[in-house]
């Protein structure tokens, strides 16, 4: 039976050779993994969102698919589109969506209207081509990227699509010590190799797995108190639904397991809260406190 301890830990041990620091983010990512959730990564450019997605992927063995988020983005080059060939029979070309791991880079910038018709597929991992519903591959994680809104050309991606996620991760600047650490990487003469030390059949086999962990009466109570402080705050406008309550769970299950334990503890909800709430959570614009600043006053109080 595989030891998810050990295995994310193996799987951290060969993305450090492509990334450096990072350490609570690919954390997260791989507890998304686990979880079956997907997961928005904000942070400016330049921050390795896109080395930490493409490393994970390589050192679990998975099909990797990366689509690039640009104004004039549409449905079909994410997806693909039916076709009818030359001998009149409808065929279908698959977008690269067709994959285990998905990478949108810089989702806030693609048109809302393609953004939202990922809905069906990250909710049913399905897609519907023609009259032709296709699953999509087992497992299927999407990370979609999002810049800051301050930077030029994003907009935000509708709070429907958003609450899908299961969290969101923040990507900041590293530590001057990680800085220099990733000048070694970059300026070795040849480029590490990330190895597979997952199989995709390990990686169901966790999810499977996550299941099992046990979760207290007072957690659950834990869970659902905070997530009703989110709307009854004075500075929210819409508070975290019960899919924030559902994500909860479910990633406090995966924290708990990649960290040996059976059973989901307060601490585990606690580390959760700012990825699962901030990007459900909509602020008053004339509150003065920004979402993490509500989510840490709730965490204090609980």
């Amino acid at each position: 039976m595989v030891d998810p301890k050990k295995s994310y830990e193996a799987v951290v041990e060969q993305v450090r050779k492509r990334v450096s620091g990072k350490e609570e983010v690919l954390k997260l990512m791989f507890i998304s993994i686990v979880a079956n959730g997907h997961a928005l990564l904000e942070g400016v450019p330049g921050v390795a969102k896109t080395t930490m997605s493409k490393a994970m992927s390589d050192a679990i063995q998975a099909d990797f698919g990366r689509v690039q988020g640009t104004a004039d983005l549409e449905f079909k080059d994410i997806v693909g589109y039916a076709y009818v060939d030359s001998n009149h029979q409808v065929q279908v070309k698959r977008g690269p969506i067709f994959t285990n791991i998905l990478l949108i880079d810089e989702l806030n910038r693609a048109p809302q209207r393609t953004a939202s018709a990922l809905l069906e597929a990250l909710e049913e991992r399905q897609v519907t081509l023609g009259d032709s519903t296709i699953p999509l591959k087992q497992p299927f994680i999407a990370f979609a990227t999002q810049n800051p809104l301050n930077v030029e050309g994003t907009i935000p991606i509708p709070k429907v699509l958003a609450d899908r996620f299961l969290m969101r991760i923040e990507v900041g600047y590293p530590s001057i010590d990680e800085e220099v650490e990733m000048l070694k990487i970059k300026d070795r003469p040849v480029e590490s190799k990330v190895e597979r030390v997952l199989s995709i059949n390990e990686i169901l086999e966790m999810q499977r797995m996550v299941s099992d962990i046990k979760v207290s009466e007072d957690v659950l109570k834990y869970i659902t108190n905070i997530v009703n402080q989110t709307r009854s705050d004075m500075h929210v406008v819409m508070g975290g639904s019960p899919r924030a309550e559902i994500s909860f769970l479910k990633a406090g299950k995966a924290r708990a397991m990649i960290e040996g334990r059976n059973e989901v503890n307060v601490d585990d909800i606690k580390k959760l809260a700012r990825p699962i709430l901030s990007h459900r959570i909509v602020v008053r614009s004339t509150g003065g406190v920004g979402v993490n600043g509500i989510i840490d006053g709730i965490i204090a109080t609980s």
